[in-house]
C-alpha cells in the first residue's frame, strides 16, 4: 500500500488496484464519516456522487457501507458535475460530500475526493488525519449496530436542484436567444446538466459526447481534445465551442472560427469585465505558475494584479478564500467564481462568458485577444517514480542551463503531476525555437535519469 494516499485532487489511481480498491473505499467511508460526525452526537449526513465511469459502481457501494457502518446515511446522486456536487453538500446541509471520479483521466482510473460541510475542498490537514485513520486502523473497533448503523437512499431531484441553481447565476434579463453553440460533454457526468440548462436558457445545443457507456469518458473527446469541438464548431457553424471535461469542473472554448481559447485568455476577458463593472475584488486575479506571462501583461494593462499559486484549484481556492478575493483559475479551464461556487464549475463558467459576448456584442475570438500569449510549450515526461530534482545532479544541472537561458525574456518551470506518473517540463518566452530547445533538453535528462 502506498505511503500518501492524497495528492493535488483527492485519491486516484488505476480502478481496483491500490488505492482505488473496494476495501480502501470502504475505509475512506469509514474515515469521513468520523471526521464528518456533527458535534451533537447526531448522525452524519453525507452526499456522494459520481461520473460515468464503469467501476463507479464498485467504488459507490463500498464507500456507502463505509459510511453506513459508522452511522451515517448516505445521500446517492447519481452521476453529477464535481461542482455540483459541492453545492448540493451545503443546499442540502450536509455534513460531507464524496465525489467518486478521476476527472479527465482515462475510464480505467478512479479517484474519491471529499468536500466539507462548507461545500469546500477538504483542507491538508483533515486529508492528513483521513490517511492517519486508513493507515493505522485506530477507527476499526468503533462498530456501531442495531439501529445505529446508517441508511442510503437515492435522491431524484438532485440534477433539477443543480440545473436552477446554475441557470440563476445567468442574468434573468439575458437570454441565449440567438446563439449557436457546439457542446461536448465528454461521455462524463455534465452529459444531461450540460445540455438542460444551455436549452432552457434558449441556446441551440448541437451536442457531442452525450452517451456514456462507461468505458467511452474522456476517450477522444472533451476538454482533453480540443480539436473535437474545433472540428464541430468548424462544420456546423456554431457561434462558440464548448468542451467540458468527465466530471465538468474545468472547460475549454473554441472561438467563432474553430480555434482554440484557453483558460488563460478566458481568465484575461472575465477580468476585463469585472475590472470594467468594478466587480473584481482588488482588481486581483489568482492563477498557479502554469499561467502564460501574457496574462501578467494584460492585467497590467487593465490596471488590475495577477498573483500565483502553486499548481491545482484547490491551492487557489486558498489563496482567493484567505485574500478575499472572487476570481482565479487555471490555464487548464478550471474556473472559480467564489461569488457563486465553491469550486471550479465548466457549465457555469460558459455561461459567464456567455453573458461577456452578449453584453458587448462581440465575438469570442475579439474578447480571447485581450490576452497576447507568449509561445508557451509543454512536454510531459513519463517517469518510473517521483524524485527530488535537485537531488539528481544531472537533472538539476540542465534546469539551471534552461533557467539560464530564459531568464531574461521567459521562464521555466518543472514539476511532477499530483496524479499521474508524469513529470512535466513548461517553458514560455519570446523565442519560440529557444523555447523548445529548453523544453527538449530538460526533457530528455529526465527521460534518462527517472
Amino acid at each position: 500500500m502506498a505511503d500518501r494516499l492524497f495528492g493535488t485532487d483527492g485519491v486516484r489511481g488505476i480502478a481496483n488496484r491500490e488505492p482505488m480498491t473496494a476495501e480502501m473505499a470502504l475505509k475512506l467511508g469509514r474515515a469521513i464519516a468520523h471526521v464528518a460526525a456533527p458535534h451533537d452526537g447526531g448522525s452524519q449526513k453525507i452526499l456522494v456522487g459520481k461520473d460515468t465511469r464503469l467501476s463507479c459502481y464498485m467504488l459507490e457501494n463500498a464507500l456507502s457501507a463505509g459510511i453506513c457502518s459508522m452511522g451515517g446515511n448516505v445521500l446517492l446522486l447519481g452521476p453529477m458535475p464535481t461542482p455540483g456536487i459541492a453545492f448540493l453538500t451545503v443546499n442540502m446541509r450536509c455534513d460531507a460530500g464524496a465525489v467518486i471520479s478521476a476527472s479527465h483521466n482515462p475510464f480505467q482510473d478512479n479517484g474519491i475526493k471529499f468536500f466539507g460541510r462548507d461545500g469546500f475542498k477538504l483542507s491538508d490537514a483533515l486529508e492528513d488525519e483521513i490517511e492517519r485513520m486508513v493507515f493505522s486502523d485506530s477507527i476499526n473497533e468503533i462498530r456501531p449496530t442495531a439501529d445505529r448503523l446508517g441508511k442510503a437512499s437515492r435522491i431524484d431531484d438532485a440534477l433539477g436542484r443543480y440545473v436552477v441553481f446554475v441557470k440563476n447565476t445567468f442574468p434573468r434579463r439575458l437570454s441565449l436567444d440567438g446563439i449557436h453553440m457546439a457542446l461536448d460533454c465528454a461521455n462524463g457526468a455534465a452529459y444531461k446538466a450540460a445540455p438542460l440548462v444551455f436549452e432552457e436558457l434558449g441556446a441551440r445545443v448541437d451536442a457531442i459526447g452525450v452517451h456514456p457507456n462507461g468505458q467511452n469518458i474522456n476517450a477522444g473527446c472533451g476538454s482533453l481534445y480540443p480539436e473535437v469541438i474545433s472540428n464541430r464548431v468548424r462544420q456546423t457553424g456554431a457561434g462558440i465551442g464548448v468542451a467540458l471535461d468527465g466530471d465538468a469542473d474545468r472547460v475549454i472554448f473554441t472561438d467563432e472560427h474553430g480555434n482554440a481559447v484557453d483558460g488563460d485568455q478566458i481568465m484575461g476577458l472575465i477580468a476585463w469585465d469585472m475590472i470594467e463593472k468594478g466587480q473584481l475584488r482588488k482588481n486581483t486575479l489568482v492563477a498557479t505558475v502554469m499561467s502564460n506571462i501574457g496574462l501578467d501583461l494584460a492585467m497590467k494593462e487593465m490596471g488590475g494584479k495577477l498573483i500565483r499559486t502553486p499548481v491545482g484549484d484547490r491551492y487557489v481556492v486558498e489563496r482567493m478564500r484567505s485574500e478575499d478575493l472572487n476570481f482565479g483559475g487555471e490555464q487548464s479551464g478550471h474556473l472559480i467564481f467564489l461569488d457563486h461556487v465553491t469550486s471550479g464549475d465548466g457549465i457555469l463558467s460558459a455561461l459567464q462568458v456567455l453573458k461577456v459576448m452578449i453584453e458587448t456584442g462581440r465575438p469570442l475570438s475579439e474578447l480571447a485577444a485581450r490576452v497576447t500569449k507568449y509561445p508557451q510549450i509543454l512536454k510531459n515526461v513519463e517517469v518510473k517514480e517521483r524524485r527530488d530534482l535537485d537531488q539528481i545532479p544531472a537533472v538539476a544541472k540542465v534546469i539551471r542551463e534552461g533557467e539560464r537561458r530564459l531568464k531574461d525574456s521567459g521562464r521555466l518551470l518543472v514539476r511532477f503531476s499530483g496524479t499521474q506518473l508524469l513529470c512535466r517540463v513548461m517553458a514560455e518566452g519570446r523565442d519560440e525555437e529557444e523555447v523548445r530547445t529548453v523544453v527538449e533538453m530538460v526533457s530528455d535528462a529526465i527521460t534518462r535519469n527517472l
